[in-house]
C-alpha cells in the first residue's frame, strides 16, 4: 500500500519535529518534507507533491491564511490547520475553513505546545482522514459556499435583515408528518467539513422557521462560540452557542459547546437544554450526536427532523436508532457527492435509517418540506 505523503509547515523547528515524529509512527503516512513558513511551503508543495499538509495559522513572513489562499489557487492540496485556542485563533481557523482547509487541530497550550503529545492520536487521525479527501470535491464545496455567502443576508448593527428573499420549497412535494399539529424540533449532527455544511444549510432556512434547531458539531472548547457568532451574522435565523437550562425558541439554532454533551429535556410544557461535561465522551466525542439524538427520543408530543452531514466515523447512527423508536421522526442524510468526509451519513444510510439522501445545498429545502 502506498503511504500518504505529508508536508509539515510550522515556523517552530520544535513543532515541526514533534508533528513529523507523531505522523511518522503511522504505517499509512510518510513525512516527505517540512517548511518553516508559507513561502517555503508553496515551493515544497510544488517540488514534493504531498497528499496532505499540516499548516500553522500563526507564522511570520507569510501566515497560514495567506499561504492557504495561494496554495488553493496555485497548487491545491488537502490542508489541516493547526491553531491556538484563543478567540483570534478561532476566527482565523474559520476563515481558513472557508478558504478550503479540510479540518483543524487546536494546539493545547498555544503556539509552542510542549504537551502536544496529549492529542497525538487526533493529529494522526485527522491528517490521515484529510489525505483521502478529493481535492476536486473540496474546491467545488468551497466555491458553492462562497457563492452562497455572496447571496446571503447580512445583519446590520440594528439587527435588521438586509437582502435575501424568504425560502420557498418551489415545486417540491410536501412530505408532512402524520400529525402536523405537533410542534417540531430539528436535530443536526456533523463533524469534518461541518462548518461549511452548516453555513450552507442554516443560511437557507427562513426567519419564520417554526421550530428550534439543535446542532452537534464535533469541535474542541473555545471554537463553538466563534462558529455560532459567524453563522449568526450570515443567517436569517438566530444562531448561538447553547447555554445550560435555556428554553428552546422557534427560529433559533443552538450549537453544543465544545467539551459538553447537549441534551434536550422536557420541562413542564417547554423543552430546554441540558449541558454536561461530567459524562464521558461517546466514541471519542463530547459533544456527541448520539447523546443529543437519544435525549430527543424521550421527548413526547413533538415531531423530530434529524439531519446527518459530513464527518468521519459513525456518531449519530446508534442515537438515531433510539430516536426513531419514539416515532414521529424524519431523517435526512447528506449525499456522498457533497460530503467532504462520507463517514457519518454513510453509516446512517447503510443502517437503512435515512428517509432522504440529498446534496448539502438541498438539505434546507428538505427540512422545510417536512415543516409543511
Amino acid at each position: 500500500m502506498m503511504k500518504k505523503k505529508v508536508l509539515v509547515v510550522d515556523d517552530s523547528a520544535f513543532m515541526r519535529k514533534l508533528i513529523s515524529d507523531f505522523l511518522s509512527i503511522s504505517e499509512q503516512m510518510e513525512v516527505v518534507g517540512t517548511a518553516r513558513n508559507g513561502e517555503d511551503a508553496i515551493t515544497k508543495i510544488k517540488k514534493l507533491s504531498p497528499d496532505v499538509i499540516t499548516l500553522d495559522v500563526e507564522m511570520p513572513k507569510m501566515n497560514g491564511i495567506e499561504a492557504l489562499k495561494k496554495i488553493m489557487k496555485e497548487c491545491p492540496v488537502p490542508v489541516v490547520m493547526l491553531s491556538s485556542t484563543t478567540k483570534a485563533g478561532a476566527e482565523e481557523t474559520f476563515k481558513a475553513i472557508q478558504l478550503g482547509a479540510v479540518d483543524f487541530i487546536a494546539k493545547p497550550s498555544g503556539t509552542i505546545s510542549l504537551d502536544l503529545h496529549e492529542i497525538q492520536g487526533e493529529i494522526v487521525q485527522k491528517v490521515l482522514s484529510a489525505s483521502k479527501v478529493s481535492i476536486t470535491k473540496l474546491l467545488n464545496n468551497r466555491s458553492l459556499t462562497t457563492f452562497h455567502q455572496d447571496k446571503t443576508i447580512i445583519r446590520n448593527k440594528m439587527g435588521t435583515l438586509m437582502g435575501k428573499e424568504e425560502f420557498t420549497a418551489k415545486g417540491s412535494p410536501a412530505f408532512p408528518f402524520h400529525d402536523q399539529k405537533k410542534a417540531a424540533i430539528i436535530l443536526i449532527g456533523t463533524s469534518t467539513g461541518g462548518p461549511r455544511a452548516l453555513q450552507q444549510v442554516l443560511t437557507d432556512l427562513p426567519s419564520t422557521l417554526d421550530a428550534p434547531v439543535l446542532i452537534v458539531q464535533h469541535m474542541p472548547p473555545g471554537f463553538t462560540k466563534s462558529l455560532a457568532d459567524r453563522l449568526d451574522s450570515l443567517s436569517s435565523i438566530r444562531v448561538k452557542e447553547a447555554e445550560h437550562g435555556e428554553h428552546l425558541q422557534k427560529g433559533t439554532a443552538y450549537i453544543a459547546p465544545g467539551g459538553f454533551h447537549m441534551k434536550v429535556i422536557q420541562s413542564e410544557t417547554k423543552m430546554k437544554i441540558e449541558l454536561n461535561k461530567e459524562e464521558p465522551p461517546r466514541n471519542g466525542h463530547r459533544p456527541a450526536v448520539d447523546v443529543l439524538f437519544e435525549s430527543a427520543g424521550i421527548i413526547d408530543g413533538c415531531n423530530k427532523i434529524a439531519v446527518i452531514m459530513t464527518g468521519m466515523g459513525s456518531d449519530g447512527t446508534q442515537g438515531l436508532k433510539k430516536l426513531m423508536g419514539s416515532g414521529g421522526v424524519k431523517t435526512i442524510a447528506e449525499s456522498h457527492e457533497t460530503c467532504i468526509v462520507y463517514g457519518m451519513p454513510k453509516s446512517v444510510i447503510a443502517a437503512d435509517l435515512a428517509d432522504e439522501v440529498v446534496n448539502v445545498e438541498e438539505i434546507a429545502q428538505s427540512i422545510m418540506k417536512y415543516m409543511v
